[in-house]
């Protein structure tokens, strides 16, 4: 009678931490989803704001037209990306052409005078900011994913309920160029 109380409690264990470890990838899907989300609200936010700076740079720059054609292709193509490594690789092209645009402000000393201009550079920093708190979140999730995906037991659980690991938000091999640091020349 005991070994059968005995084996009804572990078996009773077994399923309470089968319950247990799948709640936890369930959570922890979930905030991935989460964390993406609120990458696309802050990529929204500056979407939104790239067309006012682009305009507002047209009036006093406007034979820089290459370099704000750049910015709008840059802007559509991020747009139009859906996949971490694809957004990434997009955003990361796009913050170059911004940092171009904004390059070429220095030259025009009434444009950077301008409280428009300097009302939405300070916004786009801002929305710079939290962006790169919501992709440090957004990756701190995807490890903790991944990391109890790849650890033993829990690792089967994952598998047999068929959660996937998620990619990480990061600058790709080939966007090294990002990864410099801007070159400021007086």
């Amino acid at each position: 009678m005991i070994p059968t109380y005995i084996i009804l409690a572990i078996a009773a264990l077994i399923i309470v931490w089968l319950v247990a470890a799948y709640n936890r990838f369930v959570t922890l899907s979930q905030r991935v989803k989460e964390a993406w989300a609120d990458i696309d609200v802050q990529l929204k936010r500056r979407y939104d704001l790239i067309p006012n700076l682009v305009e507002t740079v047209k009036g006093y720059a406007a034979h820089e037209s290459g370099t704000l054609e750049k910015v709008t292709e840059m802007r559509t193509a991020a747009m139009q990306a859906t996949a971490p490594a694809d957004k990434a690789k997009a955003e990361n092209m796009l913050s170059g052409a911004l940092k171009s645009l904004f390059a070429v402000s220095e030259n025009y000393p009434n444009l950077k005078a301008n409280e428009n201009f300097l009302a939405l550079q300070t916004e786009l920093s801002d929305t710079e900011n939290r962006l790169q708190a919501a992709r440090r979140f957004y990756n701190g999730v995807v490890m903790d994913l991944n990391t109890k995906l790849q650890s033993f037991p829990s690792n089967v659980v994952g598998n047999t309920f068929g959660f996937k690991p998620s990619d990480f938000f990061q600058l790709g091999d080939a966007d090294a160029a990002a990864k410099e640091p801007v070159k400021v020349q007086f």
